[in-house]
């Protein structure tokens, strides 16, 4: 009779096991879907930006904050949320933020004014922030084991990715076929199912809890995230080292980092624990997020001018061209965890790196002229590469962390990816001005005046030939189709050397992937049941 009782009680706890294990898919599909919200929100306004100019009348400041309040708010706002999730419970934040994001959706869509708009986007942008490491964290305490989570990382990775290359063909059609404000519209009902999603299927979460948390500190970096990458930003705009707009936010922003960062090293119980750094594994995975972001970000705005203004495509056919680039993000990220344990984190993120370069280097072939199999090509190559990247890196960076410090560790993650987003918009934006301008110094019958506005950029150029007309008009559009070709092949070869770059930083990486030990193995628990941990007991 013992006998069979001991069979029935491991034949139960299998069950549950099972039960907890597809639980956990479940919840994958909630975070993903809470992400794929927030991905798209950060690309989706691009093509509604002249509807809402047309609507609105703001300013060319306005405008600016308009598209830049978000990201600015969010980047500036992941180490607090993420760390404050570590503490209070990573659930809670995230419905909150999915709350908050509802909210400021609702009030973007009946924006009336410029002001108003700014606001909504900045809401957004706090909601975004409380949302995206919440995910993350929340993933890696579900996934306790490491092949698992390597699974659900890289249908994370895939998913950002597929959010944010499909806001601008989603923007496009809802523009073209309904007004600007339907692009916040769809946000509304979303998270109005997935706030109950939420709170019935993921299971609540937390860190460490020893010590109080320290909302100074976190205010710090808040401060100092917000001044580098606006400073940042406005360099991009200015294109002057030297400007004071640019300079002063962004030394003001370090020079808070590095007081966090003081501040961090001396407290008993600090929000980052900085010794994660000390780590090859981790500090070196941040590094190739950062890099990855730079070399391909101000790469991909500087591609949609080339296929709006350049081939003369429009907002929603340059959307679907950048299609095959999502689909091979997908793939990759489906197929991460099989190459993961395959070639180990270095190799799949150096690997990652070269092939990115590659496809880069390849699309340096485009011209004047329309070529949509070299430009469909290049860009699958370049999701596969890139996606391989991120997902290697985002991995080893999580894996790495305790899980107590998953929110903190998935903050510093985000940072870095926003960081080096806005650090390559600046960098290859100034490349790329440096490489355009100087093409339309001496064109024959344009005067001075009006070869330096062209030089800005080749929409201004496009304006000012439609006011000269004739042939001045025609030479004028011819010279600055040219030197913009002639600028992103520069830009090109400037964005495959960091990438190279970082295929070397990327061998600090470990050699293998190595299975996590926090997992006990499925035969252990069969043989000797235990007592569920917390995250089992609270997945319904």
């Amino acid at each position: 009779m013992s006998g069979t009782n001991t069979a029935t009680g491991r034949l139960r706890h299998r069950l549950a096991t099972v039960g907890a294990r597809t639980n956990r898919w479940v919840v994958l599909v909630v975070l993903c879907t809470s992400l794929l919200l927030v991905a798209l929100d950060s690309t989706i306004l691009y093509v509604a930006l002249p509807s809402v100019t047309e609507d609105l009348r703001p300013t060319s400041v306005e405008l600016l904050w308009i598209g830049d309040a978000y990201p600015l708010v969010c980047a500036s706002l992941l180490i607090l949320f993420g760390t404050l999730g570590d503490r209070v419970g990573r659930r809670r934040i995230l419905l909150l933020g999915y709350a908050l994001f509802g909210a400021a959706s609702a009030l973007a869509v009946f924006s009336d004014t410029a002001q108003v708009l700014i606001l909504a986007r900045a809401l957004l942008g706090i909601g975004g922030a409380m949302i995206m490491p919440a995910t993350l964290s929340i993933l890696r305490d579900v996934f306790p084991d490491r092949r698992e989570r390597a699974v659900a990382i890289g249908v994370w990775t895939a998913v950002a990715a597929i959010g944010a290359a499909t806001g601008p063909v989603l923007g496009g059609f809802l523009v073209e076929h309904f007004w600007w404000g339907s692009v916040f519209l769809i946000n509304i009902p979303l998270m109005a199912v997935m706030l109950p999603l939420c709170r019935v299927l993921v299971p609540e979460s937390k860190g460490r809890a020893d010590g109080p948390w320290d909302l100074f500190g976190a205010l710090l970096a808040a401060l100092g995230v917000l001044g580098v990458v606006y400073g940042i930003k406005e360099l991009g705009i200015e294109r002057d080292l030297l400007d004071a707009g640019a300079v002063l936010p962004f030394l003001a922003g370090l020079a808070l980092l590095v007081l966090f960062v003081r501040r961090q090293r001396r407290r008993e119980h600090p929000l980052i624990d900085m010794r994660l750094f000390s780590r090859a594994a981790f500090s070196t995975s941040v590094g190739c997020i950062v890099i990855a972001m730079l070399a391909l970000v101000g790469l991909e705005l500087i591609a949609v001018q080339y296929l709006q203004l350049v081939l003369g495509l429009s907002p929603l056919e340059t959307g679907l061209r950048m299609l095959p680039l999502t689909f091979a993000a997908m793939i990759a990220g489906v197929m991460g965890s099989a190459t993961l344990r395959r070639i180990g984190p270095r190799r799949m993120v150096s690997y990652g790196f070269a092939l990115t370069a590659c496809a880069v280097l390849l699309l340096c072939l485009m011209g004047e002229q329309d070529r949509p199999w070299l430009l469909g090509t290049g860009f699958i190559l370049l999701g596969f590469g890139f996606q391989s990247t991120l997902f290697g890196a985002y991995e080893s960076m999580l894996t790495e962390a305790p899980a107590d410090d998953a929110g903190g560790a998935a903050a510093i993650g985000e940072t870095s990816y926003q960081l080096g987003a806005g650090m390559g918009i600046a960098l290859l934006g100034s490349v790329m001005n440096a490489a355009y301008a100087p093409g339309l110094s001496h064109v024959n019958g344009v005067s001075g005046a009006a070869g330096d506005a062209a030089g800005n950029s080749l929409g201004e150029a496009y304006q000012i030939a439609a006011q000269l007309g004739g042939a001045a008009g025609d030479t004028l559009r011819e010279a600055a189709r040219a030197a913009f070709v002639h600028g992103l092949h520069v830009t090109l070869v400037v964005s495959a050397g960091l990438l190279f770059l970082g295929a070397l930083a990327a061998l600090r990486l470990p050699r293998r992937m190595e299975c996590d030990a926090d997992a006990p193995a499925e035969e252990a628990a069969v043989a000797a049941p235990r007592r569920p941990s917390r995250t089992e007991s609270s997945v319904v």
